[in-house]
């Protein structure tokens, strides 16, 4: 602890986190996954084997800090999609009506956690195998643009939207329906662990609604901002709370927030240029070398403390 201590009174300690974010923050524009599926893990295995002055001082501590910087990171890869004129307002709204509630509660919720970081850091290990299993299915499925008849123009259940580029989109009106559930539960995902509405919005669009990759990865985004958003207000509230102005690693938010601003600027401009089949099944990878890495931490914890 007072190691921990020592490293929030550096400013500089943290200052590596800036390109580390540029190139987060642009895998999870680029992907529509939260740039927190990989912040969360830098923070709690990759900081431990850098010193005793590097690691947070709670699980809790890095979640905040990772839903914080991928709010900004989201809030840039907003901006960049909405110049190309991407996003489908109309479709967002529902997603975010039923994730900005259930992802408060789970920001609430982890403050309760705090002295179980075993118990989270098994629970995130678990996540990021699901996830994993869930891009490859993903990264397997047809992309495409669902058929639209005169009947759905009629009944307002199309989508058009036009590029600036003057390249047009259209397919059916996405529906959750039953995908409601998903949605609530990747919302208190994300505000327990901070990552899983990205990673459940995507899948409904395009594979279940059909929407196009190029329009769906802005939509999901966006949505995930205001979400994640919603999440990391709740959960620095509770920090605050608890332990005080200081219980925020502020020290690192210095370097991880420009880093994603700008990241965030780079997903949206390489959209199109990259094959989203082959970047999705390397996040995949990625969330399995993550999973096996912080299931053996939690283990070892449990069975050497």
């Amino acid at each position: 602890m007072m190691a921990a201590a020592a490293g929030e009174m550096s400013w500089s300690i943290y200052w590596f986190m800036f390109p580390v974010s540029i190139c987060v923050a642009t895998l999870a524009t680029l992907s529509g996954i939260g740039g927190a599926a990989l912040f969360t893990p830098i923070f709690l295995i990759v900081f431990p084997l850098l010193g005793p002055e590097y690691p947070f001082p709670t699980v809790a501590a890095a979640i905040g800090v990772s839903l914080v910087t991928g709010t900004f990171g989201f809030l840039s890869g907003f901006t960049g999609y909405l110049r190309k004129g991407l996003i489908d307002f109309r479709s967002a709204w529902p997603f975010i009506w039923v994730g900005v509630p259930v992802a408060i509660v789970g920001g609430i919720l982890l403050s309760a956690l705090t002295g179980h970081g075993n118990e989270l850091r098994g629970a995130y290990a678990l996540l990021m195998f699901v996830l994993c299993a869930e891009l490859l299915r993903r990264s397997a499925a047809p992309a495409q643009t669902g058929p639209i008849d005169d009947l759905s123009v009629r009944n307002g259940d199309a989508r058009q939207i036009t590029a600036r580029n003057g390249t047009v989109y259209r397919y059916r009106a996405p529906r959750q329906g039953k995908g409601a559930v998903a949605t609530g539960i990747g919302a208190f995902l994300t505000g327990l662990l901070g990552v899983g509405i990205g990673e459940v919005v995507m899948p409904q669009l395009v594979t279940r609604n059909h929407v196009p990759v190029a329009v769906a990865a802005p939509t999901s985004v966006f949505i995930a901002m205001v979400v994640l958003a919603a999440a990391s207000f709740a959960q620095v509230s509770a920090l605050v709370a608890g332990g005080g102005i200081s219980a925020v690693p502020w020290n690192a938010v210095v370097y991880t927030v420009p880093g994603v601003l700008i990241g965030g600027q780079i997903g949206p401009w390489l959209q199109g240029r990259v094959d989203q089949r082959t970047m999705v099944r390397s996040i995949a990878a990625l969330f399995l070398v993550i999973g096996v890495a912080m299931a053996w931490i939690a283990v070892r914890n449990v069975l050497f403390s």
